[in-house]
């Protein structure tokens, strides 16, 4: 199967075609119904030449290419429909019916905040052009309407809120929020990526629209995962996600959350300066004991360093239980119930990774068997230190 995909400098362009080399290139077996060849890709830099080869050899076409940001309104729809009836002429004159997908945006409906879009006016005509096209050479269209995309790679001040806001706040620069009521429909790049494959694969999910809404059939396509969020909201999280080297604590991030995508997409705009940070180590002739990440919910992680020949711990908990992991070294884990005389040894060793329970109500140590080397431990702890309750009560096991 061969691939075009126009506008391939844009951000959707650019995630896509790095999805589509996975593919080809076998770094990404999760598509095996996907047989691409080339990737043929196209730009305002490609000469009429170039996209009448493309044109005859695609199997699929991706339309990508569009104006979003012209110096004047007027621009919008010749910058719009031009590139479109270029790219079908030359689909027209190499006799090819391949399916054609068409990016789209909610803008196109005019209704609601897009009532008089220059843009969005020049979108509509976009999709009726291909509408036309499709009927006439018997191709397959495949219309979606992209509410605001995010992700890495999205250029900042631009026509993206959510990039601008993580742009400047991982860049210590000011922002601007009107309203912080004002909610957005927001789509993930991957998840958009993931739909068009899926339309690649002959999986497109489709729907029609009423006004801004979504209804079940027609002949539009959607990506069927998307986000509504307001700029209070994406605001109040970047600066969680912020601060997060001061405080080591990790917002909630489930699976498939807003709040996951939008801290990598944060992630993804930090500035060479930022993406290493210092951690405070406590160090002591016994050794150090650093924190390294605080969850919301799940406790926190730590690194323990203990010198050669040097006992750690002796002391035990109420409800706090932890795991020890050690990764370097090698050394004795001891833990005994306090109303108990018995004594629990466990050997533990880098060269052989385990976790081993600290549980409540016993106290415990941990020794370096070592002379010479250091003894690493990596500490889970069921909740995050708090130093005004710590749980934690001297005992010698």
């Amino acid at each position: 199967m061969n691939i075009l995909v126009t506008g391939t400098r844009g951000f959707v362009g650019k995630n896509l075609v790095a999805a589509l080399r996975n593919i080809r290139d076998g770094k990404d077996r999760t598509h095996p119904e996907l047989d691409i060849r080339e990737i043929f890709e196209y730009d305002t830099d490609g000469s009429p030449e170039q996209l009448a080869a493309y044109a005859k050899s695609a199997d699929f076409v991706f339309h990508l290419a569009g104006v979003n940001r012209p110096k004047t309104a007027e621009e919008y729809l010749p910058g719009n429909t031009g590139s479109l009836e270029i790219l079908l002429a030359a689909l027209q004159n190499a006799g090819n019916r391949c399916p054609v997908m068409l990016a789209s945006s909610a803008q196109a409906s005019l209704v609601g905040r897009y009532a008089g879009s220059e843009y969005g006016k020049a979108k509509l005509a976009c999709e009726k052009r291909l509408r036309a096209y499709a009927a006439e050479a018997g191709a397959e269209a495949l219309i979606y309407r992209f509410p605001n995309v995010f992700g890495k790679w999205c250029r900042p001040n631009y026509n993206s809120a959510v990039a601008t806001f993580c742009h400047n706040i991982a860049n210590d620069l000011p922002i601007t929020v009107n309203d912080p009521a004002t909610e957005l429909e927001l789509v993930y790049i991957d998840d958009l990526v993931a739909e068009l494959l899926a339309a690649l694969s002959g999986r497109a999910h489709r729907c029609d629209y009423d006004g801004l809404t979504q209804v079940p059939g027609g002949d539009f396509c959607r990506v069927p995962v998307t986000h509504r969020v307001t700029l209070g909201k994406i605001v109040e999280l970047l600066q969680s996600f912020h601060v997060q080297p001061e405080t080591l604590l990790l917002p909630e991030i489930p699976e498939g959350s807003f709040e996951k995508k939008l801290y990598s997409t944060y992630l993804s705009y930090l500035p060479p300066e930022k993406i290493s940070f210092p951690l405070k180590m406590n160090v002591d002739v016994r050794g150090s004991f650093t924190e390294l990440l605080k969850t919301q919910s799940c406790g926190q992680f730590s690194v323990n360093i203990t010198k050669p020949g040097v006992t750690k711990g002796q002391h035990w908990h109420h409800s706090k239980w932890e795991f020890f992991i050690v990764v370097a070294g090698h050394g004795l884990i001891r833990e005994r119930r306090l109303d108990a005389d018995e004594v629990l040894e466990f050997a533990v060793s880098g060269e052989k990774i385990e976790a081993v329970h600290m549980l409540p109500g016993y106290t415990h140590s941990i020794t370096n068997l070592s002379k010479t080397d250091d003894l690493v431990t990596l500490m889970w702890a069921n909740e995050c230190f708090d130093p005004q309750h710590p749980d934690t009560f001297y005992e010698e096991v």
